[in-house]
């Protein structure tokens, strides 16, 4: 029995891999709202993850599958401290507009 890469193909994956990627590229630079931005990273980061999936299915490597589950688990990490970060400028500013927390003060 066939795996879906084989009947797909690796080279559908990494265009969908490149195209999740520019997506998430064009929403770092073009949107201001950093929830927005948070999420165009996280695009970025499952681009990656996808990518790496499908080249560690196309060498029949399960090494890189062990890596992006762990990337995953880094991931999950990273959302909860950023929102708690966003949440706490969001209560402490009323906004979470980039272009109006440029002069943050420590």
């Amino acid at each position: 029995m066939e795996t879906i890469l084989k009947v797909i193909g690796v080279e559908t994956y990494l265009y969908l891999s490149a195209l999740l990627f520019s997506i998430g590229v064009f929403g770092i630079l073009l949107r201001r709202n950093a929830i927005i931005m948070f999420m165009s990273i996280e695009i970025m980061l499952n681009a990656v993850n996808l990518m790496l999936v499908a080249f560690s299915t196309f060498h029949q490597d399960a090494s890189g599958q062990v890596f992006v589950f762990f990337s995953m688990a880094v991931a999950a990490a990273e959302v909860a401290v950023g929102l708690a970060i966003l949440v706490s400028i969001f209560r402490n500013h009323g906004s979470i507009d980039i272009d109006k927390l440029k002069n943050l003060k420590g």
